[in-house]
Parts: structure tokens; C-alpha cells; sequence
């Protein structure tokens, strides 16, 4: 491993942890840093999109500005054509390329394992394709955890396995006879009949991190962060492309939370600056927007135009897209999620949010082409006891129902284990896509807006309290020690089989933190009696209680076993987690991000230091609007 405190190296534009590119050759190629320098200049630009965000974000808050819908005259920045013009399908979009007309089923996860090596992290690889999914999204983001090198490990493993050199052959053929095992004694017969062929089934895509975040370990020469989107699509697509290309398989990239569509022009400009860098055609690289922020749903058809002959899909996720709703009105005090389990796709918001996303993509372009919705993730795991298991499977299977008879193309699941009970969804509907279905056109009308925003009643509980801290405490405890995804449930439900744990990731423990905090400082009221714990319907979340259950549930952890928190993480980095999260739910300026608070103490295990950071975050974000993103451990220029 490569120490996290080393100084750095420089080269014309960046600057490099020490020690990194003796250990990453096979990453940090020569070619791949000359991309690296050759698109340097974006992340100026970046840097400003995120400022702008920030002042949007502030004017909410402190003025309690609602997002609305753009000016149909406007100018869409870097695309020469204008909002009406966009929202008229007035541009040329893409063809879908053949590896991408079928994705009926997407699974999602890293290539790698916290301080793994080779030989066990790339294991991953082997199971996402082995696993039957038509796509499998490999994840630089979300699931993939921040701890060392992971990152480059990522690349690595990718690098390795898409091209199929040792040692993955080896793991795969291994891997193959283990998921077999699985398989025979669930499902009653094998899923993988030949390894070799089964490798070449699925598609592979790509997450790279999102805008608002900094790479770990490059930096910019003069001392500021550098966009780890950045980082993460030049590695991946400069030591990538050839072997893709040669196989016959597309270059296709899932674009995290973007917000506009002024956004998105930038990733377009930034793409295309790759593709000429590299010699590649233009618009060789394919892209799905994840449509995980509340303004990019003001924004659909002028995010789809800005992408133009790139963008192939999006994608409807549950998790993100409830907590940016919540943050996008923070500030209004009327606003009051339910319990998160009370949030499901067919409630309210989220209900009108499906619903634009498949009519966006059904309107056509100038070539009267339309553009996939891949439908959101299935978290569940199938282990557990009897019971719990077949009631969880069958929850899955019928919301796979539910999203193809809405309109989806497909799905994401958490776990290959997944693939093959939610897959026979899509083989009994039988059709490739459902490009082109037909819906209404796209309305932009006040009443739109305010469907966007739309609550309806449910139940907000004490256990729903209790239910959104535990699994919050614990995911930050698991981000420290570098699962950025992880198995989960509430304390609770430790010991009890009939509860499954789901598959946790970033943005589930975003919209925790979020909805903790929305409660405490609009004073949401209880709509149900807990006698237990001593609270009544039309009761506020007090302080007084929020103390008390922090104390409660967090004790809950220090008690629990091995198997759902770590022994050795309960000294270490489950007490930085309880100072992220109680400091985050009760400061009264709220955090943009959890990952930042994460980001900014990850291998560090000394509360005193975590009490420095956050305050130092603290003070920035709340005096000008700076969000302290670069890593800490990355010493100055």
C-alpha cells in the first residue's frame, strides 16, 4: 500500500501522491497521464459549475427559493440551442448501440475489496460477469470505497479483466464453480453452463465519480483539487478503449448526479475532448444520466439535448433523488418527509418524477429516435431465513413488475444473486426495449412543478427515527473502513433472519442524515403513539430526543456481534462515525454532503482530529459557500 501522509510528485498541470505511478504503471500509463494533463483545463470550469451550485443551494436555504423550470428562450450553455428547442427533441440524439438495445436486467459494483490484492479483489469482476446481468455497471462511485488506493485498484482490476489476462482467467473459472454451488442448491440447477462464454454475455459500463468531488490522489500543480470525474473517465476510457473496441463492444459511461443541464454540457465538451485526445470518432462514447438530483428533473429533455449524440438513457434511482428533494427544500419548513420506508416509487414525488423521466425519453429527436429508461436498484440479498427470503423475492419480483409495465427497459440489482429472480421479469415481456412507447408529451406548467414536491400522507414514527440512525451510524462505519457499500439493517433487527439485510450504498446514507435532519430542525411531529418509547402522536422530533436515541442506538452497535459491527471497528472508526452524524443531524447550517464529512477523516481514527475537521468544514461551507473537498492527507504544492 502506498502511505497516505507521503508528499507529492508534479508533473506540468497535476501533481501526483508519492509513490503513486511507481505503483500504478499499469493505470497511470504515460498515455493516460498525457490525457490526464490534456483535459487538466476542464476542472477550472468544474470547479466554477460547483460554486454556481453552492449559490443556488444557499439562495434556497437562506430565501426560500423553489427550483423552477428554465426559461424556454434561454440558451442551453455549450449545446447553440435553446430550452424550447431541446424540450421540441430540435437536436440530433444517438443511435443505441447494439450491445445496449437488450439491458434488461444491470447489475452494479466495484471491481474491487477494500485493501485487497489483485488475485481477491478482482473476484468481483468475475461474478459481475459470470452473473447473467445484460449490463454490469462497475462502480467508481457510490459502492466503491475511498480507503488507499481503491480507486486505482479499480481501474486496475477493470484494465486486467476486460482484457482478460492473468490472473483473471484463473479467479474466473473459480468463481464460476462457487456461484454454481449457490445456484444449484436456490434455484435448483446451474447458471453458468461455460465460463468462457458466459464471460462474454454482458455489457460493461462504467460510473465515474461525480462532479462535486476531488480525486484522492491528483491534484492540481498550483495546490487545489482535481475532479476525480476527471480522473476516473480518462482512466477508464484511455486504458480501455482498444480492447473494448476490439471485441466489438461499446464505450458506455453512467453519469452521477448532475443537476443541469449546463452541467451536462460539460461532460459532453470533456468527453469529446477525450474521444479527439485518443484519435477516437466523436461520439464514440456512450453515456446514461442518473437521474438522482430534483433539478435535473426540471431539466430532462435540455440535459438529453446537451449530451446529444451520446447519451443513450437514463436512469431512475430511489435513494439519491429522494435526499436531493429533501435538500433542495431544506428551507422550507413546510416540506416534512415520512418514514424513508413510506417513500417508494409510487409515492407522491417520486410517482411524478418516474413519470417525467419515461416521457422524457420517449419524445423523439430530429431522427425520430427515442432513449432507454433503465429502471432503479433492487437492493435485496437472498439470505436469510425461509421466510424472509420468499417475501423479500417476491417484493422484488413485483417491482420488476411494476417498472416494465410502467414503461422500463430494464433494471438495476445490487447482488448477482439477484439477476437471475428479477431477469425472468423481462424474458416473459420478451421485447428488447420499450423505445418509443407512447405517453404524453412533456408539460411545463406550475402544476408540474408542484407535483414535483408532492407529499402525501404516512406515517412518520419513532422507529422510523430510530430505523434512519442506526443504519446511518452504520454505514458510516462501514464508508471508514472502506465498504462504500455494505450490507445493512437497523440494530434492531440483528439475529432476526426474517429481516434481510439490503445493500447499502453512499446514497442511502445520504437520505438518512437528510431526512434526521429535516425532521429535527421543522420540528416534524410523530403521527403515531410509541408508548415505549415515550412519545405521542402529534409529538415534535426534539433535540431532547434525538440525544436519546443517538445514545440508545449507538450503544446498540458497541453491543452488537461481530457479524453486523465489526469488533475492531468499535474503537476505531465507529466512534468518528457517531461525531459525522450527530454533528451533521444537529448543526443548524445543513450539510450539502455526508460524503464530504466522510471523505475528510477517512483513515483517521482520532475523534478530536474529526471535531477539527468538521469544524473547519463547517466554517467554510457556512461563510462563503467552500466545501473542503480535497483530501487531507494529499499535502499542499
Amino acid at each position: 500500500m502506498v502511505p497516505s501522509n507521503t508528499p507529492v510528485e508534479g508533473s506540468s498541470r497535476l501533481r501526483f501522491r508519492n509513490g503513486i505511478r511507481e505503483h500504478y504503471p499499469d493505470v497511470l500509463t504515460p498515455a493516460a497521464v498525457e490525457a490526464l494533463e490534456a483535459l487538466a483545463g476542464f476542472n477550472r470550469e468544474r470547479q466554477l459549475l460547483m460554486q454556481a451550485r453552492m449559490a443556488r443551494r444557499r439562495a434556497r436555504l437562506e430565501e426560500g427559493r423553489r427550483i423552477a423550470f428554465l426559461d424556454p428562450a434561454a440558451e442551453i450553455p455549450g449545446c447553440g440551442i435553446t430550452v424550447e428547442q431541446a424540450r421540441a427533441g430540435l437536436f440530433h440524439g444517438s443511435a443505441i448501440p447494439e450491445d445496449l438495445e437488450r439491458q434488461w436486467i444491470q447489475g452494479t459494483g466495484p471491481a474491487t475489496k477494500p485493501r485487497a490484492t489483485v488475485q481477491d479483489g478482482i473476484r468481483n469482476v468475475a461474478y459481475a460477469l459470470l452473473s447473467g446481468a445484460d449490463g454490469w455497471m462497475f462502480d467508481g462511485e457510490d459502492a466503491l470505497g475511498q480507503v488507499d488506493t481503491m480507486s486505482l485498484d479499480n481501474q486496475r482490476n477493470l484494465t486486467i479483466a476486460l482484457a482478460f489476462k492473468n490472473p483473471f482467467p484463473g479467479v474466473a473459472e473459480t468463481v464460476a464453480a462457487e456461484m454454481n454451488a449457490w445456484s444449484k442448491s436456490f434455484l435448483g440447477r446451474k447458471i453458468v453452463a461455460n465460463w468462457r462464454e458466459q464471460l462474454e454475455f454482458t455489457t460493461r459500463i462504467f460510473r465515474p465519480r461525480g462532479l462535486h468531488l476531488d480525486d484522492r490522489h491528483i491534484g492540481e500543480a498550483g495546490g487545489s483539487g482535481f475532479s476525480a470525474s476527471i480522473v476516473d473517465a480518462v482512466l477508464y476510457v484511455a486504458n480501455n478503449h482498444a480492447t473494448l473496441r476490439s471485441q466489438g463492444r461499446s464505450i458506455v459511461l453512467y453519469l452521477p448526479k448532475i443537476q443541469t443541464a449546463e452541467e451536462a454540457s460539460l461532460w459532453n465538451r470533456l468527453l469529446g475532448a477525450l474521444e479527439q485526445h485518443l484519435g477516437l470518432p466523436e461520439g464514440m462514447v456512450k453515456v446514461y444520466v442518473l437521474v438522482e438530483q430534483l433539478e435535473a428533473c426540471f431539466q430532462l429533455m435540455e440535459i438529453r439535448a446537451a449530451l446529444a449524440c451520446r447519451f443513450v438513457g437514463y436512469n431512475t434511482g430511489r435513494w439519491d433523488y429522494i435526499n436531493s428533494v429533501a435538500d433542495a427544500l431544506a428551507g422550507d419548513r413546510s416540506f416534512q418527509n415520512p418514514n424513508i420506508d413510506a417513500i417508494t416509487m409510487t409515492y407522491g414525488y417520486m410517482r411524478i418524477y418516474e413519470d417525467r423521466v419515461r416521457r422524457a425519453v420517449n419524445t423523439p429527436d430530429r431522427n425520430g429516435r427515442c432513449a432507454l429508461w433503465q429502471g432503479g436498484m433492487e437492493p435485496n440479498i437472498p439470505v436469510g431465513s425461509e421466510k424472509g427470503v420468499t417475501e423479500a423475492m417476491r417484493r422484488a419480483v413485483a417491482g420488476g413488475q411494476r417498472e416494465q409495465k410502467a414503461g422500463a427497459s430494464g433494471k438495476w440489482v445490487a447482488h448477482w444473486k439477484m439477476v437471475h429472480i428479477v431477469r425472468p421479469v423481462w424474458d416473459q415481456a420478451g421485447a428488447a426495449n420499450q423505445l418509443g412507447r407512447h405517453f404524453p408529451p412533456l408539460t411545463h406548467t406550475a402544476a408540474d412543478a408542484a407535483g414535483l414536491m408532492l407529499l402525501e400522507p404516512a406515517p412518520r414514527t419513532l422507529r422510523g427515527a430510530r430505523d434512519l440512525l442506526s443504519v446511518a451510524l452504520q454505514y458510516g462505519n462501514a464508508f471508514g473502513r472502506g465498504y462504500q457499500a455494505a450490507a445493512l439493517k437497523p440494530a434492531d433487527f440483528f439475529g432476526n433472519d426474517d429481516v434481510l439485510y439490503l445493500m447499502e450504498d453512499m446514497a442511502t446514507g445520504e437520505i438518512r442524515l437528510s431526512i434526521l435532519w429535516e425532521w429535527l430542525h421543522k420540528q416534524a411531529c410523530f403521527t403515531e403513539d410509541d408508548p415505549d418509547g415515550g412519545v405521542r402522536a402529534g409529538d415534535p422530533f426534539t433535540p431532547a430526543i434525538f440525544d436519546r436515541i443517538l445514545e440508545e442506538e449507538y450503544a446498540k452497535l458497541r453491543r452488537a456481534e461481530n457479524r453486523d459491527v465489526h469488533d475492531d471497528s468499535k474503537a476505531t472508526t465507529l466512534p468518528i462515525a457517531r461525531e459525522i452524524v450527530e454533528r451533521y443531524v444537529k448543526n443548524a447550517f445543513k450539510a450539502p454532503w455526508y460524503i464530504d464529512l466522510l471523505n475528510l477523516n477517512l483513515n483517521n481514527h482520532d475523534r478530536e482530529r474529526a471535531r477539527r475537521r468538521i469544524d473547519a468544514y463547517y466554517a467554510a461551507v457556512e461563510g462563503d459557500g467552500t466545501r473542503l473537498t480535497a483530501n487531507p492527507d494529499l499535502p499542499e504544492a
